[in-house]
């Protein structure tokens, strides 16, 4: 369900930009509350196969007890991770931070990510096969504990009904383009407290085979400004419902220096450059389009510094925002009701009844 049904939208930001440290937890604190404070939707966290560093998973799930609004989605690897562990540590992930996680699913051609692992480099069509197979698996895994499956029954010493408790049976279709595997399951983590997390994926993985209605989001990607609204309004018709989300780097005149004296390094997608007030214009426009825009700054404390003060006020000003809500989930954010489970024998019942 697009958020657009809202009119209002909402915002992230990536906390691995330039200028700060994404491997220290107390810096992690800081900068997930200011975030938070500012007013921003969702934190997301990047990755990357770097020595000593904490992945993206591991800075999300710290975040997730000392925040109470902001969701947290961290971008997961699905071509050298395991799908049975990305989905239970995603689902300990909903716990700790009381049903605000997401997943943002990747699957680069990263040599660096193979060494890293001890794989040859996957590439091509089996980027896109990992990464839907790798949905599927925690799609289903998720749904494999019933909701009610955990029943603390002193009386009889029972802590679970395994009734309740579902083999998932995955199996790589025939033409699978990467090394085939099968998952039977169950999870070994109850249910979600959302029942199925979020799933975010860049419309480049979607278009090119990851099925659309196995996502909830999708992130638009364009080498400018200009472009990225155009961006948006395609993958909006070609997509359907799903949320749509505009990616935008981020550089803003700061401290008495203007944007343009500060090099970023090229990324590919949209950059911003220019005042807050600018910014806040070019937003408001864009958030017509976009249910959501995740932003990228080129050095996260000064870029919060300005949108803290001068950009998300104004947004709210002028209706452009969604308000946080204490409490509230992913899910409810992006205006995704809490789904029934896939194998739940008391859903079979009642549909079997009529009701």
């Amino acid at each position: 369900m697009s958020t657009q049904d809202n009119k209002a939208g909402f915002l992230a930001i990536e906390l691995d930009g330039a200028g700060w440290d994404g491997g220290a937890f107390g810096s992690l604190a800081g900068a997930v509350l200011a975030v938070e404070a500012a007013g921003f939707h969702v934190a997301t966290f990047k990755d990357a196969p770097e020595p000593g560093r904490t992945n993206a998973l591991q800075r999300a799930a710290y975040a997730g007890p000392v925040t109470r609004t902001i969701a947290l989605a961290p971008e997961v690897d699905t071509v050298y991770t395991e799908p049975f562990h990305i989905a239970t540590q995603l689902a300990s992930l909903d716990y700790v931070s009381g049903g605000r996680a997401g997943w943002i699913v990747t699957a680069a051609e990263s040599p660096a990510a193979a060494a890293a692992v001890g794989r040859s480099a996957v590439r091509g069509n089996a980027l896109v096969h990992e990464a839907a197979a790798s949905i599927e698996v925690g799609r289903r895994l998720w749904d494999s504990w019933e909701d009610d499956a955990v029943i603390r029954d002193v009386a009889t010493g029972r802590y679970i009904d395994v009734d309740k408790l579902h083999y998932v049976d995955f199996e790589t279709p025939a033409d699978f383009a990467g090394t085939p595997y099968s998952v039977k399951g169950p999870s070994i983590i109850p249910r979600p407290l959302q029942g199925q997390l979020p799933v975010l994926a860049s419309a480049s993985l979607v278009g090119g085979g990851v099925p659309v209605e196995s996502v909830d989001a999708v992130l638009v990607t364009a080498p400018t400004s200009e472009l990225l609204v155009a961006g948006v309004r395609d993958a909006r018709e070609r997509l359907g419902a799903v949320a749509v989300v505009a990616e935008l780097g981020v550089v803003l005149d700061s401290r008495g220096e203007p944007a343009a004296a500060r090099a970023v390094p090229e990324t590919g997608r949209a950059q911003f450059a220019g005042t807050a007030a600018e910014l806040t214009g070019y937003l408001h426009g864009l958030l017509l389009e976009a249910d959501g825009v995740r932003l990228h700054p080129g050095d996260l404390a000064r870029e919060l510094d300005e949108l803290s003060r001068l950009v998300l006020p104004e947004l709210r000003h002028r209706g452009s925002l969604r308000a946080p809500v204490q409490d509230g989930t992913f899910r409810g954010l992006l205006g995704l009701e809490r789904p029934a489970n896939r194998y739940s024998t008391s859903t079979t019942a009642s549909a079997a009844a009529g009701k």
